[in-house]
């Protein structure tokens, strides 16, 4: 089991930035993958960023240059940096597990999710 925990949601300006965190307790396993993933409402759900148990990272199109995953493993923290906030960044966002490395499929099927946290990004 990797218990899941996020926080750092809110509403923000376009332009503005957020950092979201998700405690993951994932000091068990010797190889990992985390990942952000968004959901807006009547869109499926989008993998944005991935980090492995070795710090690789992978990012996709529509946050690339703007968003930054990363981790502090003494703390069992995952964060996203998320600067230049778009309106069409606002979404349900979503950490999520698995207990392999990231690889070639960094935002394909994760075991282990958290419960969410609301992103909402006026213009």
């Amino acid at each position: 089991q990797v218990p899941l925990v996020e926080s750092g949601g809110g509403s923000v300006q376009a332009g503005g930035s957020l950092r979201l965190s998700c405690v993951a307790s994932t000091n068990t396993y010797n190889n990992y993958c985390l990942g952000w993933f968004r959901q807006a409402p009547g869109q499926e759900r989008e993998g944005i960023a991935s980090i492995d148990s070795d710090g690789y990272t992978n990012y996709a199109d529509s946050v690339k240059g703007r968003f930054t995953i990363s981790k502090d493993d003494a703390k069992n923290t995952l964060y996203l940096q998320m600067n230049s906030l778009k309106p069409e960044d606002t979404a349900m966002y979503y950490c999520a597990a698995r207990t392999t490395y990231c690889g070639f499929t960094p935002f394909g099927t994760y075991n282990y999710w958290g419960q969410g946290t609301q992103v909402t990004v006026s213009s």
